[in-house]
C-alpha cells in the first residue's frame, strides 16, 4: 500500500496562478468542460422555432447538427499532437475563442455550406476545449489512470449536459427568442476567457513537440466522405432517394471518395487512419455494435418526435420534461458503469448485455404504451431506461475499444468510433424509421380508411371531418406502435446473440501510459520512419 502511495506522484495543475486555491483547480476544468458541452453551432431544443422563422428546412438544421457532430469525430486523432504542441492556456482559448465566434456568426448566416462549415469547426473547438479540460484532471478523477474510472465520470459530463443543453435551449426558446442560446454559449465562452487570462499561465509539462507528419489531406477526405453519408441519408427521404439525380451523383461521389480515403491510407508514410489500426481483434464487432445500437436508440429523434407531435400535439415545453428521466436514466447508468466494471469488476460482455436489456426496455415499453390516451408521465420509466442504456453502452464500448487498442492507434480508432456512434448510426437509424413511416402510415390509412367507406354505404350517420380529424393520428399512432415493434425484435435477436456469446474482452484494464510517454513513443515512431527512408 505505501509502496504503491510513493509511485504515484501527488496531483497538480501547475498551469494555474499561485493564488488560486488547490482544491478549487480542477473544479474549474470541471466547469468549463461543462461549457464546452454545452455549446453547439445550432441547437436541437429550438429547430421548430428556427424553421418557423426561417427559410431552412429540418433536413437543413440537422446537417447542422452532424456537421458539428462530424467536426468533434474527425478531430480525435490530431487531439494529442495539438496537447504536445500548444501550452494547455493556448489550445483552451483557442478553442473558446472558436466556440464564441461560431456561436455569434451561425444564426446569421443563410448560405448553407457555410453554415455546415460554422457548425463543423465549432465542432472541433468543443472536442478541444472538452480534452484539455478532462485530460488535465484526469489524474485527480483516477490516480493510476483507471478508465473504468474516468469513462464512467466522463460521461456525466457529456451525456448530462446534452440533456442539460437541450432543456436551457428550450426554455430560452419558449420565454426569450431561439438565438439566446448562442448568446447565453458566447457569455459562457467570454467567462471561460476571463478565467483562463486571469487564473492560468503559459506552462509545459513536456518539451514542444511539431506538428510535422500529420495528413492534413487525409483528414479532409475522410471528413469530406463522413459528411458525404450524412447527407445521403439525412436528405434521402426528401429528395426520394435514388429516384433522384442528386442522390444518384452523390453516390458516386460517396464511392470515389472512399476510394480515394483508402488509396491515401495505404501509399502516404503517415496516413491520418493507419492501416494496422483496422486490424485489432475484436474492433470491427465494436465499431458494428455501436452503429447498431445507435440506429436503435434514432427512434428518439423520429418515432418520439413523431407520435408526441403529431398524434399527442404536445407543445416544446411538455415535450422537454423527458429530458428530466432521461438525465436521471444517463446519471444512473454511468454510475452503474462505474460499479460494475470498476468496484465488482465483473464481465465487460454482460454489462453490454446489461444495456442491450435497457433499450429493449425502452424500445418494448414505447411499443406497449404509445396511445393518444395516456399521460407523458408514463413515458418517464421508458425514457429512464433509454438514458441508462445509453450511459451504460457508452462507456463500456469505450473502455473495451481502450483495452484492445495499442495507445498508437486508440485516438485513431476513437474517431472513426465516434464518425459510426455520433453520427452514421443516428442518420443511418433516422433514415430508415422515415422510410418505415413512409410505408406504414399510407398503407394503414389504405387499409383503415375502407371502414369509412363501409359505414357511409350502410346509411349510418357520420361527420366525415370530425372522423378525419381522429382518424390521421390513430393511423400515425398504429405506425408509429408497429416501427417501435419491429426494431424491438432486431434489439431482442441481437440480445439471444450476446446470450449465446457470453464470453468477456477481459477483466483487467490495461494502465494508459503517462503523456511524456506518449510522447516518446510519437517522437520514436517518426524516428524510426526516418531512420528506414
Amino acid at each position: 500500500m505505501n509502496a504503491t502511495a510513493q509511485t504515484i506522484p501527488p496531483f497538480s495543475m501547475p498551469m494555474f496562478r499561485s493564488f488560486v486555491p488547490e482544491r478549487i483547480r480542477p473544479w474549474i476544468y470541471v466547469f468549463i468542460a461543462f461549457t464546452f458541452q454545452f455549446s453547439g453551432g445550432l441547437y436541437l431544443g429550438t429547430l421548430n422555432q428556427m424553421m418557423g422563422e426561417t427559410a431552412l428546412m429540418r433536413e437543413d438544421l440537422q446537417m447542422c447538427l452532424y456537421a458539428n457532430l462530424a467536426g468533434m469525430a474527425i478531430y480525435f486523432p490530431l487531439l494529442f499532437r495539438m496537447k504536445f504542441r500548444f501550452t494547455n492556456k493556448t489550445l483552451l482559448c483557442g478553442a473558446a475563442t472558436g466556440v464564441l465566434l461560431c456561436n455569434l456568426l451561425a444564426p446569421h448566416i443563410t448560405f448553407l455550406p457555410a453554415l455546415w462549415l460554422v457548425c463543423f469547426i465549432e465542432g472541433m473547438c468543443k472536442i478541444q476545449g472538452t480534452f484539455e479540460c478532462m485530460s488535465n484532471i484526469q489524474l485527480w478523477m483516477t490516480p493510476t489512470r483507471d478508465f473504468t474510472v474516468f469513462f464512467p465520470l466522463l460521461h456525466i459530463v457529456i451525456l448530462g449536459s446534452m440533456q442539460l443543453s437541450d432543456l436551457l435551449a428550450t426554455s430560452l426558446m419558449y420565454h426569450y427568442h431561439w438565438d439566446y442560446m448562442q448568446l447565453f454559449i458566447s457569455g459562457a465562452m467570454m467567462v471561460d476567457l476571463l478565467v483562463l487570462t486571469i487564473c492560468t499561465r503559459h506552462f509545459r509539462m513536456f518539451k514542444k513537440f511539431p506538428l510535422f507528419g500529420i495528413d492534413w489531406l487525409g483528414a479532409i477526405l475522410w471528413a469530406t466522405l463522413l459528411l458525404e453519408i450524412a447527407y445521403l441519408f439525412n436528405y434521402g427521404d426528401w429528395y426520394d432517394w435514388w429516384n433522384s439525380p442528386v442522390l444518384r451523383q452523390l453516390s458516386m461521389a460517396i464511392l470515389v471518395t472512399f476510394l480515394f480515403c483508402v488509396g491515401r491510407m495505404f501509399t502516404v508514410r503517415h496516413p491520418f487512419f493507419e492501416p494496422k489500426m483496422w486490424t485489432y481483434r475484436h474492433l470491427v464487432p465494436i465499431l458494428v455494435l455501436i452503429t447498431l445500437v445507435e440506429m436503435f436508440l434514432a427512434t428518439e429523434h423520429v418515432l418520439e418526435e413523431v407520435y408526441l407531435g403529431e398524434v399527442m400535439r404536445y407543445g416544446t415545453m411538455t415535450t422537454v420534461r423527458l429530458d428530466w428521466p432521461a438525465l436521471a436514466g444517463v446519471l444512473a447508468g454511468c454510475l452503474f458503469a462505474y460499479w460494475w466494471m470498476h468496484v465488482k469488476r465483473f464481465n465487460y460482455l454482460r454489462l453490454i448485455i446489461v444495456g442491450l436489456g435497457g433499450i429493449i426496455c425502452y424500445l418494448s415499453g414505447c411499443y406497449f404504451l404509445v396511445s393518444m390516451d395516456i399521460h407523458i408521465s408514463q413515458l418517464y420509466l421508458p425514457v429512464f431506461c433509454r438514458g441508462f442504456a445509453y450511459a451504460v453502452l457508452s462507456a463500456t464500448f469505450m473502455t473495451c475499444l481502450e483495452e484492445i487498442m495499442s495507445f498508437q492507434h486508440f485516438f485513431q480508432a476513437l474517431s472513426v468510433f465516434n464518425m459510426l456512434h455520433m453520427v452514421m448510426g443516428g442518420v443511418i437509424g433516422a433514415a430508415i424509421y422515415t422510410r418505415g413511416l413512409a410505408y406504414y402510415l399510407p398503407d394503414n390509412i389504405a387499409r383503415y380508411g375502407a371502414a369509412i367507406e363501409r359505414v357511409a354505404s350502410g346509411g349510418m350517420p357520420l361527420s366525415i371531418p370530425h372522423y378525419i380529424e381522429t382518424f390521421l393520428p390513430q393511423m400515425m399512432e398504429i405506425s408509429v406502435k408497429q416501427i417501435y415493434g419491429w426494431t424491438a425484435y432486431a434489439c431482442i435477436f441481437l440480445f439471444l446473440l450476446f446470450l449465446l456469446y457470453d464470453a468477456p474482452i477481459r477483466k483487467e484494464l490495461k494502465q494508459m501510459p503517462s503523456w511524456h510517454k506518449i510522447r516518446k513513443a510519437i517522437a520514436g515512431s517518426f524516428a524510426v520512419q526516418k531512420g528506414k527512408a
